[in-house]
């Protein structure tokens, strides 16, 4: 008797092993599973080299902090693998087609700029993942029609920023001739546009769009184009090559009684120390400094020697902190394997609500913006941008 009960034991014992170990993954989308020893794998996808290269490092070690104050999720690590986006459509699909053919990849941090982020969007989202940048503000990324199911931001949308460069420059400046300057890009086209619509509308003039080959128009020339427009002032939301040249030859070009504006495309330090002092006085729109506590930025400092070095440090961090939040919430511990299931994690990320982020409270829409626009006009001061309006 002792030993059939024994033996009934331990076919119940192996049944209930059986039972916990099958995990029947029933996600439309499938499920990443991360086998006991292994991390939980997270990609970042940014700007990591070049002339841009500030926005995308800033961007890094803000998700490299947030992964190190998240901790373990359900005991297993997480493992951040960097790709370069090179701030670069070719770049974007290079490196997510790196992140696409990884199966264990769970979400990608990225990426920096816009022309990176639209076909790095298309990619990982048909590869069933997600992609959430901390900088890429560029319209149509989230408009209906173009927005990419697998694509979200903790950064502003430019129709937003647009309007507010628009409004400071009448209300502020008092200005009604403009003229902007774009390289193409679907960052900069996308942007300046947006701010010559609504300089119009409200009552400015804007004489002419210019657009420049990047790294290749002479300055001097397209300086002299602007200057017989006779504008008040002139809109040019470019990166760092195109912009460091134009600015250092501005003044040069004789236009003296212009207002310069950029826009985040320019705003860090090295952009003011390439241009001291030909930059003094020029203003850039961009996200609002927040009261960043001491703690962060000694951590921040502690880790990599410096100070924050762009303007994109706090959006990394809140990236990575909804996407960690999301992987904890979804997860399935199942006899010493982590099972993430995809459709489920891009679920819970979109109907993240109310989320105190380092940047600013994070609620996401269906369209994949994830903030309110906050945005603040900034005056290059000494070696520094000044926070000026409103």
């Amino acid at each position: 008797m002792n030993k059939i009960i024994v033996l009934n034991f331990i076919a119940i014992l192996l049944l209930s092993a059986c039972g916990s170990a099958a995990y029947n993954c029933q996600d439309p989308l499938g499920c990443v599973e991360v086998k006991s020893g292994e991390n939980i794998k997270m990609g970042a996808l940014l700007t990591l080299s070049g002339p841009d290269s500030p926005y995308g490092i800033d961007a890094l070690r803000g998700t490299e902090i947030a992964i190190s104050d998240y901790g373990k999720i359900k005991g297993f690590a997480v493992e951040l693998i960097q790709r370069d986006e090179l701030c670069s459509e070719q770049g974007g699909i290079d490196g997510a087609t790196a992140f696409a053919n990884d199966a264990q990849m769970t979400g990608i941090i990225g990426g920096t700029c816009s022309s990176a982020s639209i076909p790095a969007a298309q990619i990982l989202t048909e590869a069933k993942m997600i992609l959430i940048s901390p900088s890429s503000t560029t319209p149509s990324l989230t408009e209906v029609g173009s927005h990419e199911a697998g694509f979200l931001r903790v950064i502003y949308n430019d129709k937003a920023q647009g309007k507010f460069v628009a409004e400071f420059a009448i209300e502020a400046l008092g200005v009604l001739k403009m003229v902007t300057i774009h390289d193409g890009t679907a960052y900069s086209e996308q942007l300046q546009k947006a701010a010559c619509e609504n300089f119009e509308q409200l009552g400015g003039s804007c004489l002419a769009q210019i657009q420049i080959e990047s790294g290749k128009d002479d300055p001097e020339k397209i300086l002299r184009r602007v200057a017989a427009l006779e504008p008040d002032i002139l809109y040019y939301p470019i990166y760092t090559t195109d912009g460091v040249a134009l600015t250092n030859q501005i003044r040069k070009a004789g236009l003296t009684n212009l207002a310069l504006i950029s826009s985040d495309g320019l705003l860090s330090t090295d952009f003011i120390q390439q241009t001291n002092p030909a930059s003094q006085g020029m203003y850039l729109s961009g996200p609002t400094n927040t009261d960043e506590s001491a703690d962060f930025v000694q951590k921040y400092t502690n880790a990599y020697g410096e100070a924050p070095i762009a303007a994109y440090h706090l959006q990394g961090y809140d990236a990575a902190t909804l996407l960690l939040q999301a992987i904890a919430q979804v997860s399935v511990e199942s006899n010493g394997t982590l099972f993430i299931p995809r459709q489920s994690l891009r679920a819970a990320v979109y109907q993240t609500k109310e989320l105190q982020g380092l940047s600013a409270v994070i609620t996401c829409s269906p369209s994949g913006d994830c903030i309110t626009p906050d945005i603040k006009i900034f005056q290059v001061q000494g070696g520094t941008f000044t926070p000026i309006y409103p």
